[in-house]
């Protein structure tokens, strides 16, 4: 471990947060010399404190044990570029719209690619102001869809499905984007002409 390091970047992370020194160790229940040796680079935080170091900074623990933070590059609100995440563990569905690390449950998440060929047959009816849309895929225990998203140039709006229950959702009236949907055991699957 490069402590010189460490320590400029927990500086760097305790004034961003607007934290002093003493702040710091009283949350970590240490002295504030301790967080000074560090920040001088004379030493690094002992094993056990490095996870609620990396809360108390709002940084990752893996990049602060390394002594540097990578950066995204701007967004650029382009929501075309939208990329899926599902954490393995908990289930949760996060996206983002541009290139960023996602991490859930202690995991760092990999973009799910979308499948556009062998995909469930999709029914998309205009109800009112909405399109009714239903899969033709099992609702499950073991085999569900866990989400579906419509993605257009301004917004994305998401809804969770789950096991035993129907496999249609309702997306407002607006032409022009696509459709995503996740099965937990086949992926993420798009549909570039769906309506």
């Amino acid at each position: 471990m490069d402590c010189e390091k460490i320590g400029k970047l927990i500086r760097s992370l305790r004034t961003e947060r607007g934290l002093t020194q003493k702040n710091v160790a009283d949350a970590l229940g240490i002295s504030n010399k301790t967080v000074s040796k560090w920040e001088c680079g004379l030493g690094c935080p002992d094993l056990d404190l490095w996870p609620d170091l990396s809360v108390v900074l709002g940084a990752d623990m893996s990049q602060l044990m390394e002594g540097e933070i990578t950066r995204n590059r701007p967004d650029s609100g382009n929501i075309s570029r939208v990329r899926f995440y599902v954490c393995p563990e908990c289930g949760n569905v996060l996206f983002s719209t541009g290139a960023a690390t996602i991490h859930c449950c202690g995991r760092r998440l990999e973009r799910i690619e979308p499948a556009t060929d062998d995909i469930p047959k999709v029914t998309v009816e205009e109800m009112d102001a909405d399109y009714y849309v239903t899969f033709d895929h099992p609702m499950t225990k073991a085999h569900y869809l866990a989400f579906a998203a419509y993605v257009q140039s301004d917004r994305i709006t998401l809804h969770r499905l789950y096991p035993e229950q129907e496999a249609a959702v309702r997306f407002p009236t607006r032409r022009g984007g696509k459709l995503y949907v996740y099965c937990n055991i086949h992926g993420l699957m798009r549909y570039d002409k769906a309506f």
